[in-house]
């Protein structure tokens, strides 16, 4: 290790966009100037199997431990000159049947990994987050200056850790930044959420069920993409500061479902409507223009190429996900 090297500590790196963050870093043309630390609880949605491709790295370690525990985490800040903050309790689902875990990692676990960044002098704290903190838009977008207005108890606990994390940045002078994405796919996402979900469903020949008549809009965004807003965010975003991430790929569910089943080769005899969700929020939708503006940041997938190769990942990689294939 270099005397530029930035220590990294990530925590969540085995789940989904955390582990392709890992991926993308180690794998990249700056790798030789970063060392990363993994700390990750492993719980349903974790995988040691996402972070396969980096598992001999030099600059790569893992830490099996919860976020919530603060002698751990005081103990890896030590050591660490930077964190990114993935580890989140994520299905909105899990949250309105029980909303204990969600509230525990997403509110005391970032509170945990605040207090220690203090403590040790952590140099830099990226807090990523999600557009549904923001609730739902009839029409245009939100801005970073919009009122949080969560409504569903995920997004309420999510809010509550940026709201956390901008405070430790006002109260302490910690370096915060905090990231806002859209819906985000591709492969490597725990088949809960509705693309995976869908997909893993279809090529198993299962229904697949839509929440009440379809209408809700979501803007979807490439895993890949998500990922290169939180670098551009990390290395050039301003302490403080909030920064949304989006796709630009505005869908109702039943337009997405439609895209799924034509990409497996079914039809809408597959499709089951079964209840709405409660408290679903009709839209969302967030103004990207403040990272474009002073990242410049794009999004570089195309949705329908994105989601064809992620079709493709799941129909090639049965053996990730069958093992773990989730159910209500």
């Amino acid at each position: 290790m270099n005397d530029d090297t930035t220590r990294i500590l990530v925590t969540g790196g085995a789940g989904f966009i955390g582990s392709a963050y890992v991926r993308a870093l180690l794998r990249g043309p700056r790798a030789e100037n970063v060392t990363i630390t993994v700390l990750d609880r492993l719980t349903y949605a974790g995988n040691p199997a996402n972070l396969a491709a980096v598992r001999d790295h030099p600059g790569f370690a893992f830490v099996h431990g919860d976020v919530c525990d603060a002698g751990l985490v005081d103990e890896l800040a030590a050591t660490h000159d930077e964190m990114v903050h993935f580890a989140a309790e994520s299905h909105v689902d899990r949250s309105i049947e029980d909303a204990a875990d969600s509230t525990r990692t997403n509110v005391l676990g970032t509170q945990t990994l605040l207090a220690a960044a203090v403590r040790r002098g952590v140099g830099r704290f990226v807090h990523v987050s999600t557009d549904e903190v923001y609730g739902s838009v009839a029409e245009g977008s939100w801005p970073e200056s919009s009122p949080v207005r969560p409504n569903s108890p995920y997004a309420a606990s999510k809010a509550a850790g940026d709201l956390m994390a901008l405070a430790y940045h006002r109260t302490h002078g910690l370096d915060v930044r905090v990231t806002r994405g859209s819906n985000t796919y591709g492969p490597y996402q725990y088949p809960e959420k509705i693309i995976p979900r869908f997909v893993t469903d279809l090529l198993q020949g299962r229904p697949v069920p839509l929440y009440g008549d379809g209408r809700n809009v979501r803007d979807w965004l490439h895993v890949d993409d998500h990922v290169l807003g939180v670098e551009l965010v990390r290395r050039h975003g301003r302490p403080g500061e909030v920064y949304n991430i989006g796709g630009g790929n505005e869908l109702t569910n039943r337009e997405l479902t439609g895209l799924l089943l034509a990409a497996c080769g079914t039809g809408w005899e597959m499709v089951r409507e079964v209840a709405d969700r409660k408290g679903h929020d009709l839209r969302y939708s967030v103004d990207c223009s403040k990272i474009r503006d002073e990242l410049g940041y794009r999004p570089r997938h195309d949705f329908h190429a994105g989601l064809a190769a992620t079709v493709a990942w799941y129909r090639d990689n049965r053996d990730w996900w069958e093992p773990s294939v989730w159910r209500p």
